[in-house]
């Protein structure tokens, strides 16, 4: 690895603000060089805020600069392959924001152009990084709850006003996120749970549009199989009464009770007793997921979310949605 790897990002919107952008700096050896957004004048207002060198309008400008070593891809999923083919192509390090991409087999292009060059790939799946889920899988290794029975998980939320007032919204457009919320935030929980529990090695769903506020699925069930037994089941919809967020992992000798997006304790639940962790979030959240890409370049330690896991999570969500 060079003393410094100098990273660029292509899509400097909201979530590179606080949970990504500023991690890639305050990372020892990491410094974002450069960025690139379609309007001029907001790239060069984020590079102004985050003292950040260069910034552009054009994709293909950053990526062949030679300022740039690794380029972050956090524009929303329909573009992902098509950055991602052309970062391959140019021979550079890439992190790619979840979704990978929005269905299996661009995912599976994506991942054989880098395979096929040696390149190292991660995807922000920064969950398998944070120290809360970490005690969660600890737990589970340590065998606090006995022989893993069955998670089960319920997601649902109200209509958000924009979802009401019916404004755009790329993550409710089926062009770019066919399945609406599911794609942005039960990938997730997907992930999550194959990073604790191991590889699905089947899965099945149904899923609609029952509101008919936007063109994407708004209302899924699922159901899978982990290759260690494991027997898995989940509800996602965006039009209930209330928000609830609530995961629940049963063994032979007790419970796990957490939350994938909210800061709630997770709670162990046995025949003797009941135990709360407490756990919070690091700022800016992604910091570990940066880190350990750092890690993985030094060859210290492989990083729990490449392209080969996100590929995996990719053909989860596909088979969930009847997709393959």
């Amino acid at each position: 690895m060079k003393d410094s790897i100098k990273w660029g990002i292509i899509g400097c919107g909201d979530v590179t603000e606080v949970k990504s952008g500023p991690a890639y700096s305050l990372v020892d050896g990491f410094e974002l060089v450069a960025v690139m957004r379609r309007n001029l004048e907001l790239a060069k207002d984020y590079a102004k805020r985050h003292k950040v060198k260069k910034y552009y309008n054009n994709a293909d400008a950053l990526i062949q600069g030679n300022e740039v070593d690794a380029i972050y891809i956090a524009t929303p999923p329909d573009s992902h392959h098509m950055y991602a083919l052309k970062v391959a192509k140019a021979g550079k390090i890439c992190c790619i924001e979840k979704p990978m991409a929005p269905s299996y087999n661009a995912c599976l292009e994506i991942y054989t152009a880098f395979k096929n060059k040696n390149l190292p790939l991660f995807v922000a799946y920064y969950r398998r990084s944070l120290p809360r889920f970490n005690k969660v899988k600890t737990l589970l290794e340590t065998a606090s709850i006995g022989t893993v029975r069955y998670i089960t998980w319920e997601l649902s939320r109200t209509p958000s006003p924009i979802d009401r007032s019916k404004d755009y919204n790329w993550r409710t457009d089926a062009k770019i996120a066919p399945a609406g919320y599911f794609d942005d935030l039960a990938s997730h929980g997907l992930d999550l749970f194959t990073y604790l529990l191991g590889d699905i090695k089947t899965a099945h769903g149904v899923g609609l549009n029952q509101q008919h506020l936007y063109t994407a699925k708004d209302a899924i069930s699922g159901s899978w199989l982990h290759d260690s037994g494991v027997i898995g089941s989940a509800c996602w919809n965006f039009g209930s009464y209330k928000r609830v967020d609530e995961v629940k992992i049963v063994g032979s000798e007790g419970a796990l009770n957490f939350s994938v997006f909210g800061e709630d304790p997770i709670v162990l639940t046995t025949k003797t007793k009941t135990k709360s962790y407490m756990i919070d979030h690091p700022k800016p959240i992604q910091i570990y997921h940066v880190e350990h890409m750092k890690k993985q370049l030094e060859g210290d330690a492989m990083h729990p979310s490449t392209g080969k896991s996100g590929l995996h999570t990719a053909w989860v969500m596909d088979k969930i949605l009847g997709h393959i």
